[in-house]
């Protein structure tokens, strides 16, 4: 018994968010839309990517998760990093990890996002 698997991630945003959230988590990460279940609140959204779920919650108080945070394996860490620098986005580098380049960026909201890629050999 014990913990098998991650099967997703939950952000959350304000009310009204979800067209802000689908530009930055589809338009600028390349993440997928798909349909949430009909049984939940109709606010919120989920993406899906390279095996990542998401799932964006609206929070009536929400406030930006300023240190917790997913990190999202990336393939084209250096185009990305250009796409959300043009869109205006804010990115952070930060302390290296072995094996890693990888930077922070934050969603619309202020919610903190780790970027990855493997390092090459």
């Amino acid at each position: 018994m014990g913990v098998i698997g991650l099967d997703h991630i939950q952000l959350a945003i304000p009310a009204g968010g979800e067209d802000r959230a689908r530009t930055f988590f589809v338009g600028l990460l390349g993440m997928v839309e798909v349909p949430k279940p009909s049984s939940l609140s109709p606010s919120g959204c989920w993406f899906t990517g390279g095996g990542a779920a998401l799932h964006i919650g609206v929070d009536p108080d929400f406030r930006p998760a300023r240190k917790a945070h997913p990190a999202f394996l990336v393939e084209d860490l250096a185009g990305l990093r250009a796409r959300l620098v043009e869109a205006g986005c804010v990115v952070r580098d930060d302390a290296p990890i072995a094996g890693y380049a990888r930077f922070f960026t934050e969603d619309p909201f202020g919610n903190r996002i780790e970027l990855m890629e493997r390092a090459a050999g």
